[in-house]
């Protein structure tokens, strides 16, 4: 696998390069040693070639998708998402303190005004937050307010509330949140808002979210077709042979490709760029997000299996009336039973008397025969 991507990237170094190098450092073997052995298997399979670079890496994806660097690989990113030609005219600051107090899962976020006054934030999710959908609406309801504060500031007197543009929140989600679970085929969710009756006003904001889990398994033996596929396998796929696919289907991001691979030639700065104490508090938080969800999803099964207990009572309070009625009915056939038997035991010594009546009444029937023919003698012999 490593010659094959090899032969696509020359920069890539052969797993005893790479150690050579690390070798001539006595801090990187210990950086290199202090690391979980996954962690050291990554880093070897990555800068060797075994496997293709994780592009959500923080530090890749930020050298690679920066708009300040290259603004066209973004315009052709979001080209594909909003399934539309789109230009950035601008990057926007960040809403720092937002992100200080979602890092620890935040991927990226990347605020764009586009061509036109319509702005575009990028947000790339390592775990789902909960609540996506509040969230969403929240952070898009934020960027509306502050597109209307800054472009009123602007116009001064001469603003309209035409002058406010459309804003598109993107959300790419390594791990989908549960609800997108639902819909195990479908890897991108577009949202507007529309009126039932018809009415037609633009309500400005879109939502527009892709679970890369969910979209890695409806790829699965499947090639890759379109732009948006070309990109959500750029950012999740690790495979050498769907990386080569990708970069001979859209030669496009061969040349983005060789920027990682020009990063990993930098041994010290790839090294503390993916394996800092960061990466380990990253880690950390993670561990306790995910605690977390689960201490929820345990709340939440107490709960159902309080709701099924109660159920469960209820049906056995059912059941011992349904028996006591049942025993009630017992008693009671038993009480019949006994009835029946004792007509049956009468019914049988009246049937034994009629069979001794029937015995005495062919003894006289028998007695008067015998006197009858001793009479009939008698007549003859006078």
């Amino acid at each position: 696998m490593a010659n094959k991507l090899k032969t696509y990237f020359p920069l890539i170094r052969e797993k005893e390069e790479i150690w050579h190098e690390m070798q001539k450092h006595e801090n990187l073997m210990q950086m290199f040693h202090a690391w979980d052995s996954r962690y050291q298997e990554d880093f070897l399979d990555f800068c060797s070639g075994a496997r293709g670079v994780k592009i959500l890496y923080d530090g890749f994806f930020k050298e690679v998708m920066n708009p300040e660097y290259d603004a066209k690989r973004l315009e052709f990113f979001l080209s594909a998402v909003l399934e539309k030609n789109v230009r950035i005219w601008k990057v926007i600051p960040n809403d720092s303190t937002r992100i200080a107090e979602e890092s620890s899962l935040l991927i990226t976020d990347i605020v764009v005004e586009l061509e036109g006054g319509a702005l575009a934030n990028v947000e790339i999710q390592k775990i789902g937050y909960a609540f996506p959908g509040e969230r969403s609406a929240c952070y898009s309801s934020d960027m509306l307010l502050r597109q209307y504060k800054r472009v009123r500031a602007n116009k001064g007197e001469s603003f309209s509330y035409k002058d406010i543009k459309n804003v598109y929140l993107i959300v790419i989600y390594e791990k989908s949140p549960k609800e997108f679970k639902g819909l195990p085929q479908v890897y991108r969710h577009h949202s507007r808002q529309v009126f039932t009756s018809g009415l037609q006003l633009d309500l400005l904001q879109e939502f527009i979210m892709i679970p890369l889990d969910i979209f890695r398994r409806e790829m699965q033996n499947k090639p890759i077709e379109t732009s948006l596929e070309a990109w959500l396998m750029f950012f999740c796929e690790d495979n050498p042979e769907r990386v080569i696919e990708l970069i001979t289907k859209f030669p496009e991001f061969k040349a983005m490709y060789n920027t990682v691979y020009q990063i990993c030639r930098n041994m010290e700065g790839v090294m503390n760029m993916f394996f800092s104490e960061e990466l380990r508090i990253l880690d950390r938080n993670t561990v306790r997000y995910m605690i977390d969800e689960q201490q929820k999803e345990i709340d939440e099964q107490q709960e159902k299996i309080a709701d099924q207990k109660k159920q469960i009572n209820n049906q056995k309070k059912e059941i011992d009336s349904q028996k006591k009625e049942i025993d009630s009915q017992k008693k009671e056939i038993d009480s019949q039973k006994k009835q029946i038997s004792e007509q049956k035991r009468q019914l049988n010594e009246q049937q034994e008397e009629i069979d001794s009546y029937k015995v005495q009444m062919e003894q006289l029937q028998f007695q008067m025969n015998d006197l009858q023919l001793k009479f009939e003698q008698i007549l003859s012999n006078s």
